[in-house]
């Protein structure tokens, strides 16, 4: 498995220094997110996309995929949402990242069979498009669908190959999933797995990986004894937790447990 990391952890960081940090710190790849806040998002110019590719070469890290804000199962008109997705897999597209994450972000003023098929319809319309480009969109095990089993409600639906899951191991565990449930219901459409550690379900502020109490070894243990050789990105919440430790200490020690538990498990 490769491991990457989201700049959620450096929020507003330039990207050449976000790249330094992957190269110092032993990672293969990085998560942008695609936000007005940052760096890159789709607002950018040709010619600024040209220096993010080149930026990326340079450094020789990957970029494992852009980390889009598109509620594909949210109440309202579909074109607005499409309009989104389709930018930043335009942007996907002229960088060269391989995923694009999408949140189910369901309302509540909806039945959970409206918010399935109101994202079913608009991934299903998005595919296609995405389709074109060579760019998978993942949605996330995230708000309104949390585990693998509310997350495949809406897969099982739209039954693309360009449509896949990014799992979250905060969201399923919170939801009560445990990492064998969620594998199994993600496996088929399994693009890339996002670790991360907390106090507890109650207490989500973002810790250093192996401080907390998710099962971060039953979720390496399982993908290794599937033979599972995607990424492993660490998404650290910085932007949602000021009182957080900086994330560039925590990079090696990050990088050395999940190598740990890559060789305890392989």
């Amino acid at each position: 498995m490769k491991l990457a990391f989201s700049t959620l952890g450096v929020p507003g960081l330039p990207l050449n220094d976000v790249l330094a940090l992957a190269t110092a710190h032993g990672y293969h790849g990085v998560e942008l997110r695609a936000h007005p806040e940052e760096p890159v998002h789709p607002g950018l110019t040709p010619a600024q996309r040209s220096d993010v590719v080149a930026a990326f070469k340079a450094s020789g890290v990957e970029l494992l995929g852009l980390a889009g804000y598109a509620r594909v199962a949210a109440p309202g008109e579909d074109e607005p949402v499409l309009t989104e997705i389709r930018a930043l897999l335009d942007l996907a597209r002229d960088l060269g990242a391989p995923f694009v994450r999408v949140f189910p972000g369901g309302g509540t003023e909806q039945s959970p069979e409206e918010a399935d098929a109101t994202a079913a319809r608009r991934l299903g319309t998005a595919a296609e498009y995405a389709a074109d480009l060579d760019v998978r969109i993942l949605l996330e095990t995230h708000d309104s669908h949390r585990t693998g089993a509310d997350a495949m409600r809406i897969l099982g639906l739209v039954g693309h190959r360009q449509v896949g899951a990014l799992w979250d191991v905060m969201h399923t565990w919170v939801g009560g999933e445990q990492p064998v449930e969620s594998y199994a219901a993600l496996s088929p459409h399994l693009g890339y797995v996002q670790v991360k550690d907390i106090a507890s379900a109650d207490e989500t502020s973002p810790l250093p990986l192996g401080d907390g109490v998710l099962p971060l070894s039953d979720v390496v243990e399982v993908l290794s004894r599937h033979g599972w050789d995607g990424w492993l990105c660490w998404e650290y919440e910085k932007r949602w937790y000021e009182d957080a430790a900086p994330l560039p200490g925590l990079l090696t020690p990050g990088r050395e447990h999940l190598t740990r538990l890559l060789n305890e498990s392989a």
